[in-house]
């Protein structure tokens, strides 16, 4: 169901409401402490608003509790002087959202097995919501979804309180943007979309974003502004797909994938470079597209571009075990029985997210094949691996002297390849990070 979107600038609760945003009186709620809900509380509070975040994580409210902060793009100093100022509380309560003028729902949403959305965490939030809605509350989605979720979903939930949509609450979608390890964009500067279910939801909406934020660029229903995410995210995984089909076609040929795009990327119009790898990480790129096959799958669309990229990006993890065979064999060894060093877990460079990362199915799939399997990464001190923890092993000449062969599954500007290069029996290297380098222990994506 789709609210008629009209104007009703006139209504007092939103005329009181801007009132407090614009006095820095509103008090704000934030479901959902993680690498999306805590800046942007953080922000917030920055902004002068007293700010509560909620998360079921006891160790985490903990944590920011005690003015310790555990995002890496989030500094404890800034965290602790909120907390030590009364600007920012963290609780497992849900019950502070009485408290709260504003709601921003900020829950991860995985896929199941079926590669279907899971939108548990969201209902789960939202019902929390429902029980202490009160007239004046402005709700904004942040969750990452499908197109129709938030009038489709959140909306009945929040209209079953008796209130009217538009008139005595507000409800609204802004996709979070957010660039973990990003030194240039932010939270802050990130320019943020917004669509509210009726104009006055919007309207209050940007307001409560343009306190602190720089560029808020407000869309005409939230349907588009959930469609706004998925597009973006599939746009990179739809490329990533097509360039590390071409990686493949190149390994084929005998060409150097990797200067053909440095030489395309010249091209001063109509190309933009984008680079194969070991597989997509984080939690947007791999599963944001398929929500959106999702529902153009219940629409009778069959989106075949996504579901193409999905399964070469995918299977990009086998192509690096390939690789290893390759490289093992120059040696006369096979894989089972031989020690490799995987160098990188995080899915993406200089940052601790491991979330989605294709090293944890790379590690997987040469456990499989029997490979004794170690890893290197100086952002990620331990991970659960096989059943059990598994950590992080010294970047040193003896211990990467002591493997068979090394796996260069995440460049961090942090480590020394070249001294990777000189130490390892064999090195693959899944993201140009050996560039420029010549030796027969290479073998490259």
């Amino acid at each position: 169901m789709t609210t008629a979107r009209k104007s009703t600038r006139s209504h007092t609760a939103a005329q009181t409401l801007v009132s407090r945003l614009d006095k820095r009186t509103a008090r704000l709620g934030v479901i959902g402490l993680g690498y999306v809900g805590l800046p942007l509380a953080i922000e917030l509070a920055q902004a002068g608003f007293e700010v509560f975040g909620v998360d079921i994580d006891e160790a985490r409210v903990k944590q920011l509790s005690q003015g310790k902060s555990y995002i890496q793009d989030v500094p404890t100093a800034e965290v602790r002087d909120l907390v030590r100022k009364g600007r920012f509380h963290a609780s497992t309560d849900f019950a502070v959202l009485k408290k709260c003028d504003t709601v921003n729902i900020c829950v991860p949403t995985p896929l199941s097995k079926q590669r279907d959305p899971d939108v548990s965490y969201i209902v789960a939030a939202t019902q929390e919501v429902v029980r202490y809605l009160h007239k004046g509350q402005l709700v904004i989605l942040e969750s990452t979804t499908y197109p129709g979720t938030t009038d489709e979903l959140l909306l009945p939930m929040l209209s079953e309180t008796g209130l009217e949509v538009g008139k005595d609450f507000f409800l609204a979608f802004s996709p979070e943007r957010v660039d973990p390890g990003n030194p240039n964009f932010n939270t802050r500067n990130i320019p943020k979309v917004v669509g509210g279910v009726t104009q006055t939801c919007t309207d209050v909406a940007v307001k409560l974003y343009q306190q602190r934020l720089d560029h808020v660029i407000p869309v005409s229903s939230t349907q588009v502004a959930e469609m706004v995410k998925l597009l973006e995210n599939t746009f990179r995984s739809v490329n990533i797909g097509l360039v590390n089909e071409l990686a493949l076609m190149c390994a084929r040929l005998k060409i150097d994938v990797w200067e053909v795009i440095s030489a395309a990327a010249t091209k001063p119009f109509g190309f933009m470079p984008f680079y194969p790898g070991p597989g997509l990480g984080g939690h947007c790129i791999p599963i944001d597209p398929f929500y959106l096959s999702w529902k153009a799958r219940a629409s009778g669309f069959e989106a075949r571009f996504i579901e193409l990229a999905g399964h070469v990006n995918g299977h990009m993890p086998d192509h690096v075990i390939e690789l290893v065979s390759e490289a093992l064999n120059m040696q006369g060894k096979a894989i089972r029985g031989s020690k490799v060093l995987v160098l990188g877990v995080a899915y993406k460079a200089d940052i601790d997210d491991v979330r989605e990362s294709p090293s944890l199915d790379i590690m997987e799939k040469l456990r499989e094949r029997g490979a004794k399997i170690e890893y290197s990464d100086p952002f990620v001190p331990s991970i659960k691996f096989a059943g059990a923890t598994m950590k992080s092993v010294p970047f040193t000449a003896a211990n990467v002297k002591r493997f068979d062969c090394a796996v260069i599954a995440t460049a961090h500007k942090a480590v020394s390849y070249s001294k990777a290069l000189t130490w390892s029996k064999a090195i693959v290297d899944t993201r140009n990070a050996l560039k420029g380098k010549k030796s027969k222990k290479i073998v490259r994506l």
